[in-house]
């Protein structure tokens, strides 16, 4: 794992919405530290409706993390285009968020609850 990324366990619950719907609500986020990026919440897949994602084509690669995948949010409004990401086999040391969803706050409000 790179030395400038923490992962952290969050002390609180989330709840996931987009377009008007619930997506998810999680006590189990993973919170990653990266330099001096803003922290990133990533939620377990089981703890969202995952009826509502699709998988895209589009992938992006980071040196530290490893390969992202893409999923398109299926809203009543319309699809959300590649609104969160998964590091479906992250690079050592980040094992922790493989499975995990994460995602773009200007499409997806993740909030305490």
């Amino acid at each position: 794992m790179s030395d400038h990324i923490t992962l952290s366990k969050a002390t609180d619950t989330f709840s996931i919405r987009a377009a008007g719907a619930v997506l998810g609500e999680s006590a189990n986020v993973i919170v990653l530290k990266e330099g001096d990026y803003e922290p990133v919440l990533y939620v377990p897949r089981e703890d969202l409706a995952m009826a509502f994602f699709d998988q895209t084509e589009h992938s992006t690669h980071c040196p530290h993390k490893g390969d992202a995948t893409y999923f398109t949010l299926q809203a009543k409004s319309g699809p959300i285009m590649n609104a969160t990401w998964s590091y479906e086999s992250p690079k050592e040391g980040l094992e922790q968020i493989a499975g995990h969803l994460a995602f773009y706050t200007d499409k997806v409000t993740v909030e305490k609850i």
